[in-house]
């Protein structure tokens, strides 16, 4: 998901766009974002510089899954698919976290 100033002629007039399973649960524009494009690049690149393929995440538009009615959580081998309009796509399976290992200490419990 990357493009050049050239290749999107309004970065503040592209659709957002989340599915899980399909299921169309999250549409925005980023003009709906609180923090403009530009100003969050260049507050980051003033403390370290962006790479190709780094991410910014800025939060989520309305429709979590939380505040469904009734809520609605993903679980294991959901699909979640989050597109923006002229840039791509990324899409991830929801997997289960393993249990961590605690490390067992003599005489420690």
């Amino acid at each position: 998901m990357a493009a050049t100033r050239d290749e999107i002629a309004d970065p503040h007039a592209l659709r957002l766009t989340t599915h899980v399973n399909g299921e169309l649960r999250q549409t925005a524009s980023t003009g709906d974002m609180i923090a403009r494009i530009g100003d969050m690049i260049e507050e980051l690149t003033s403390a370290f510089t962006l790479e190709p393929g780094d991410i910014l995440s800025t939060g989520t538009p309305a429709g979590v899954g939380g505040l469904m009615d009734p809520p609605c959580y993903m679980k294991a081998s959901d699909v979640v698919r989050v597109e923006i309009e002229g840039l791509g796509h990324i899409e991830n399976r929801v997997e289960l976290q393993p249990e961590p290992i605690r490390p067992t200490v003599p005489g420690y419990s």
